[in-house]
């Protein structure tokens, strides 16, 4: 098993039941010019298009967002595993993306934020998402913290 493999059976799915619970929320966002229901119901979803960090291959990944100062916040919890998600690897790989937020698309640029600025977005984010503040006090590790922002043509 591989480590993205024991990552993702920590947080109780399989790569595959993990890779269709994403599809089925990109195909509902998609759908619904941004908005998602069930346990996503109110949040403020993005969708971020990505290359994966070894296979190369497109890969598309729905996140909850805070809107921070005109860029987009994301938190790299992985629902408060004690291991980065793979996305993390993939956006520090190749930051240079495409979003989806509500029914529009655009290229961006993912920010790992570090210091400062990192603990800036942070707090702003579980001031409004108090669970994402959660996650943080039950992991050793520094979730990582990214700003999405929009690339000028």
């Amino acid at each position: 098993m591989t480590d993205s493999e024991e990552e993702i059976v920590a947080l109780g799915m399989t790569r595959a039941k993990l890779l269709a619970f994403n599809a089925g929320i990109v195909d509902e966002f998609r759908a619904n010019g941004g908005n998602c229901g069930g346990r996503f119901e109110g949040n403020d979803m993005i969708l971020l298009t990505m290359t994966g960090a070894k296979s190369g291959r497109e890969l598309v990944w729905p996140l909850t967002y805070h809107p921070y100062d005109g860029d987009f916040v994301v938190m790299a919890s992985a629902g408060g595993s004690p291991k980065h998600p793979a996305w993390y690897y993939n956006l520090v790989a190749h930051p240079d993306i495409t979003a989806e937020v509500g029914s529009e698309t655009f290229a961006a640029t993912a920010i790992l934020t570090a210091g400062e600025e990192r603990q800036a977005v942070f707090d702003s984010m579980t001031a409004a998402m108090p669970r994402f503040g959660d996650y943080q006090a039950g992991v050793e590790r520094e979730i990582p913290m990214f700003r999405i922002v929009r690339r000028t043509p």
